[in-house]
């Protein structure tokens, strides 16, 4: 990182340059000259009695004192993406949304809330996107009685480390004691490249066609038990599960079958939305791992989706998932902006 102007260390934002992505380096107060500063990256959420806070890609807060910055420049809204389509945040964040719908929904100006009888956090949080139409404090009132009548958390969706993200509300939720949980990356990808692999050798299959187990993926516009099964959320499903499952505008399942007792060797979950495809649930039985057949899922729901007219893709996946992510990054996807939810004090 280079901070130098003809050789010398300069401090270049001001409070003027809140909402801005900015770079900045400080002294850490180690003796030691090798860890003498450090340097951070993300959006200048405040700047006020002589603090800084940042709001890192990933969501979290960090807090700097004025008086140890060495260094700081504005830098570029967001890091220039290496591939995938291009959309906004708000674009994606509503279209994934859709894909995976609150069996309850209530509106709060440009915010929806959301509930499903506690079935996963996307589906029993607020989408704050937008102006809630109230002062934020009494907008969060609002949201912690709404959730407190259906004996549930109040949590807050919030996007960060992209040009349109709510890399503020993180910090304003943050000052108010609002903890981060379940942190995520949203990835995208073009549908072709993921369709493609059930032409590569022996790795994936298409609708019908055999893979590694013996058996042809499947396709269903429903689930099963047989499918559920294997589903690695099915152990604490509400009677709301099934209806955010089957919930979106074209929804479908994916099932590769196993052993001779029913048990599937792998599943997995495509929604169509326009020209998104939204991949989830994808899941292999220990027995049936590395055999490609997370590959011929997603490989036999792109075909699909690509014949329904979609062209781009999208996925969501914690960031310590390394399989996962080793998985996708060999089917071309990239990280497009994380999300995490925040958490009422208390609940």
């Amino acid at each position: 990182m280079e901070f130098t102007t003809r050789g010398l260390l300069e401090v270049r934002i001001t409070p003027a340059d809140v909402g801005k992505r900015v770079s900045v380096r400080l002294l850490t107060g180690s003796p030691e000259p090798a860890a003498r500063f450090t340097d951070v990256i993300g959006v200048l959420t405040s700047w006020d009695a002589g603090i800084l806070r940042l709001t890192r890609r990933d969501g979290e807060i960090v807090r700097i004192a004025e008086d140890t910055l060495v260094a700081g420049k504005v830098v570029p809204a967001a890091p220039a993406r290496r591939r995938g389509p291009a959309a906004s945040a708000e674009e994606l964040t509503r279209v994934a949304a859709r894909g995976w719908p609150g069996v309850e929904t209530e509106r709060l100006g440009g915010w929806e809330l959301r509930a499903s009888g506690g079935f996963t956090s996307r589906a029993n949080s607020v989408l704050a996107l937008g102006d809630p139409g109230l002062p934020l404090d009494d907008a969060l009132a609002r949201v912690h009685a709404w959730y407190a009548e259906r004996g549930l958390p109040a949590l807050v969706q919030v996007s960060t480390g992209a040009a349109d993200t709510e890399d503020r509300l993180a910090a304003e939720l943050d000052e108010r004691g609002w903890g981060m949980r379940r942190q995520a990356l949203l990835q995208v990808g073009a549908l072709a490249r993921v369709a493609d692999e059930a032409a590569g050798p022996g790795a994936a299959a298409g609708p019908g066609e055999t893979v590694g187990s013996g058996e042809a993926v499947q396709l269903s516009r429903t689930t099963d038990g047989s499918w559920l099964s294997l589903y690695n959320r099915a152990a604490a499903m509400p009677p709301e599960a099934e209806a955010v499952l089957h919930g979106g505008p074209s929804v479908w399942f994916a099932t590769v079958p196993g052993d001779e007792e029913g048990a599937p060797a792998a599943i997995g979950r495509c929604v169509v939305d326009g020209r998104w495809a939204g991949f989830a649930a994808v899941e292999v039985a220990p027995a049936y791992r590395r055999r490609g057949l997370a590959t011929a899922v997603m490989a036999a729901l792109a075909a699909r989706a690509l014949d329904e007219g979609a062209s781009a893709a999208y996925l969501q996946v914690e960031p310590d998932n390394e399989a996962a992510l080793a998985l996708y990054d060999r089917l071309g996807f990239s990280t497009h902006h994380a999300y995490h939810y925040r958490i009422r004090p208390g609940d």
